[in-house]
């Protein structure tokens, strides 16, 4: 277990289903490694929590000590993958990342009266096969686990529907899926409150500081460990 703000996490490793080749190749050639983290107010950052990319780059820079290694936050609160799709040339590919993390799918159901799915899901798969033809690893992250989805029944039925489009198109697409939403249902099916994944605000959809904290944990050390060549495993 692991003790974040007197809230105790189990500790829970996420592996990847597809090799990081082109991450694990620009830190062997010991260059700037440049990873680029897509997204909407998980990844921008919110209510001053420190959002995951700058938790990210932290960890694989002391991870990789002696390495040069920049996570590039590119999220802006509020958007959905047709809008992230539409910035991708400047945002994304001008960086020339060898890793690009693309956070999706919540505001998709929370704001679901107003979104259309198969606008979000056509972006998702379109923004996926543009990244394919790139020498770049993709990872996409998937819906944050908080109040303001599960409490309400109608969101919550939409957030299982946004999870399978997400998990078809990824499998689709050969990429993995960083499973967000499945690691904060297990920690609250292991006793932590779901309160304490939330920031506290009135909308109660932001990730808390803990919970931040440990989903940034979790993503870095599956990472990580995808890192290390699979003959020295």
């Amino acid at each position: 277990m692991s003790a974040t703000n007197s809230v105790n996490f189990p500790d829970v490793f996420a592996a990847f289903d597809y090799p990081l080749s082109h991450f694990r190749q620009s830190l062997t050639a010991q260059r700037k490694t440049r990873v680029v983290a897509i997204g909407s107010s998980s990844t921008a950052g919110t209510n001053d929590i420190v959002a995951f990319p700058a938790r990210l780059e932290q960890k694989l820079r002391k991870a990789n000590f002696g390495r040069v290694i920049d996570v590039l936050n590119r999220g802006i609160g509020g958007q959905e993958a047709p809008e992230e799709l539409s910035r991708f040339e400047s945002d994304v590919v001008a960086e020339q990342p060898s890793l690009v993390i693309w956070q999706v799918g919540t505001n998709a159901v929370y704001r679901y009266e107003t979104t259309s799915f198969d606008e979000v899901e056509t972006a998702l798969r379109v923004g996926l096969g543009w990244l394919a033809k790139l020498s770049v690893d993709v990872i996409v992250m998937d819906l944050q686990y908080t109040s303001a989805i599960v409490d309400r029944q109608d969101r919550l039925e939409r957030a299982g529907d946004m999870q399978r489009r997400i998990e078809k198109v990824t499998s689709d697409a050969r990429v993995n899926l960083f499973r967000r939403w499945d690691l904060m249902r297990r920690w609250c099916d292991a006793g932590v409150p779901l309160s304490a994944l939330d920031d506290g605000h009135d909308q109660r959809l932001h990730t808390s500081e803990c919970a931040t904290a440990m989903v940034s944990d979790v993503l870095a050390r599956a990472i990580m460990a995808d890192t290390v060549p699979r003959a020295d495993r």
